[in-house]
């Protein structure tokens, strides 16, 4: 479902066309994985490369600890058996894959014209792929994959610690033991069947580099370091089957920048993403056409219920929109003929019979959470989400200033402090500096967790502050209240627990990879609730994009259960200096 543009203003409301319509919605479509890997995450990655020494004699290499015998350059039996029969590629193709090239960005030339001739390709892995997703291997389709010898050196040096590239690397060894351990010497040079391990979607092959290849490298580039070893391996890969398409695949934004600078098809590695585009993000919110009802109106069925206390009205509704919509998503009408505007929630969805449930009001002040009121449409869909018990599990994005963290304090303080519905809030956020990092912090783990709390702290003041007849004295007694019912708790020591009756704020979810969410959500016991915040445009983590942020990954696969919901806060409410300076900086 297409996702509005964050508006370059923030204090002007998004008009009615900037929402998608119910009409023309096609769901978001991600990127094809294997189903047995499909919710691996991905996981940052440093860079360290292992130098290996080259001595040149006689015209001749020698790379060290690699290869103790040098012989002319070859490629395994399989390889070459592969690329004979395969179509060349011809100009026509690349003039064509040319004109592709904007609809899919992501690919290099050579690939898309062996996409339009139907020719398997055989990707070189740089050593950071397989450290960033350790199920790379099997995520290429009918593709092969090759892996040269430097990049096992290179595994070998990160396998050891406790990061998460020490566990990747670990990882792909296991894999890569697996599907050799019981294969003789010469049936590795004819490929190994990625597939072997049950990995029904690879239907490729793997193949190593049993000797060394030499591939002609610009004068001047230092021949040791292991990026133009991997690149010398292209190089004498592409020369020895020239009808064969040959694509290195790097998470290295360097290295692809220098092969292709030496005319070597590269890419970045992209099956990790949730989506091809931020764009088709899920929204939560689909504007009705303007003739909703004379479409839906026939046969409408109404009646009242009374749930948790409250009255609320539903319509079950049969037409065409119907199929469009997904369970929990919020739809709205506002006619301009001076009618009276309709908001409503999707609650079930049968065929093309859906049941709306009309929504309570939050921006009045008989309504008011915890002193808190809408100031916008988009703030009462969220607030109708988080003081819903039926809903588990609440994702709100939007850009700095929109109140998703007030409105999530808000909510909670009033769920566990008024209908004490949960015993405690706890909050937590991942760690990661905007500058240089100023060290280590010194206390217990709440203390060493209390700076990066600043924007709760900001919040409770400006909640403590909305009861003007309590006083100094019962403002001061009703913070000590909250501040023992909030625990702050690091990411550090989540694996293991489980939380049962809490309300678990995510802060900063858009930092988090999708293991660490995956982490974080399976800690959920009976009667929890977990609100995720964040804003994908303010990615601190290295290595994470839009389209491979955790907060993307549970927004796109928690969208339709009936006990999730989303929305997108797209007006910021903190003050008019902020929404100008949004304006003119």
């Amino acid at each position: 479902m297409p996702l509005p543009k964050m508006p370059t203003k923030p204090a002007a409301l998004l008009s009615p066309k900037e929402y998608p319509k119910a009409d023309n919605i096609k769901p978001a479509k991600a990127l094809k994985a294997a189903p047995a890997e499909k919710n691996k995450p991905a996981v940052a990655v440093t860079q360290n490369r292992k130098k290996v020494s080259v001595s040149e004699s006689g015209g001749a290499s020698k790379v060290s600890n690699i290869v103790s015998q040098v012989t002319s350059p070859a490629v395994s039996p399989a390889v070459a058996k592969k690329a004979t029969p395969a179509p060349r590629i011809t100009p026509d193709h690349l003039v064509a894959a040319k004109a592709k090239a904007a609809q899919n960005p992501n690919k290099s030339g050579t690939s898309r014209a062996a996409d339009k001739a139907g020719v398997t390709k055989l990707f070189v892995l740089d050593t950071n792929v397989l450290m960033h997703d350790p199920t790379s291997l099997f995520r290429f389709e009918e593709h092969d994959v090759y892996l040269p010898m430097i990049t096992l050196e290179e595994l070998d040096d990160h396998k050891k610690g406790m990061s998460e590239v020490a566990r990747n690397a670990r990882q792909v060894s296991r894999s890569l033991d697996a599907l050799v351990g019981d294969i003789d010497h010469h049936e590795i040079e004819k490929g190994i069947a990625l597939s072997k391990l049950g990995n029904k979607d690879a239907g490729g092959h793997l193949y190593f580099q049993t000797k060394l290849q030499i591939g002609a490298l610009p004068p001047g580039l230092p021949q040791g370091k292991a990026d133009n070893q991997i690149l010398g391996v292209v190089r004498a890969l592409e020369q020895e089957f020239p009808g064969r398409p040959i694509v290195l695949v790097s998470k290295d934004i360097n290295m692809r920048i220098k092969a292709r600078a030496m005319g070597l098809p590269a890419e970045d590695y992209f099956n990790d993403h949730v989506l091809e585009d931020s764009d088709l993000l899920y929204s939560g919110i689909v504007q009705l056409p303007d003739d909703f009802w004379n479409k839906h109106g026939k046969g409408i069925e109404t009646w009242q219920e009374n749930k948790n206390g409250l009255s609320s009205t539903f319509y079950r509704i049969t037409g065409p929109v119907i199929p469009s919509l997904l369970v929990n998503q919020f739809v709205y009408l506002e006619p301009k003929n001076g009618e009276a505007s309709f908001y409503g929630q999707v609650r079930q969805i049968n065929g093309k019979t859906a049941v709306l449930q009309t929504l309570r009001d939050y921006g009045h002040i008989k309504h008011s959470v915890w002193g808190i009121t809408s100031r916008n449409r988009e703030q009462n869909f969220a607030l109708n989400l988080l003081m819903d018990p039926e809903c588990d599990f609440v994702t709100l994005l939007g850009q700095a200033g929109t109140g998703k963290t007030l409105l999530a304090l808000a909510a909670g303080l009033a769920q566990v402090l008024e209908t004490k519905t949960y015993n405690e809030i706890i909050v937590t956020r991942v760690t990661v500096p905007v500058g240089e990092d100023i060290g280590f912090l010194p206390g217990t783990e709440e203390e060493k967790m209390s700076p990066w709390m600043g924007a709760f702290d900001d919040n409770l003041e400006v909640l403590n502050k909305s009861d003007n007849d309590a006083g100094d004295w019962g403002r001061a007694a009703t913070q000590d209240l909250i501040r023992s019912k909030i625990k702050i708790k690091s990411l550090n020591f989540m694996r293991g627990r489980t939380f049962v009756n809490k309300f678990l704020i995510i802060d900063e979810a858009q930092n988090l990879t999708p293991k660490q969410v995956k982490t974080l959500v399976t800690r959920a016991g009976p009667g929890t609730k977990i609100i995720c915040l964040g804003n994908i445009a303010q990615i601190d983590t290295p290595y994470l994009t839009e389209g491979s942020s955790g907060l993307t990954y549970v927004v796109d696969r928690f969208k339709g259960w009936a006990h999730s919901g989303h929305v997108t806060l797209a007006r910021g409410e903190r003050s008019r200096l902020a929404d100008h300076a949004s304006e003119i900086l």
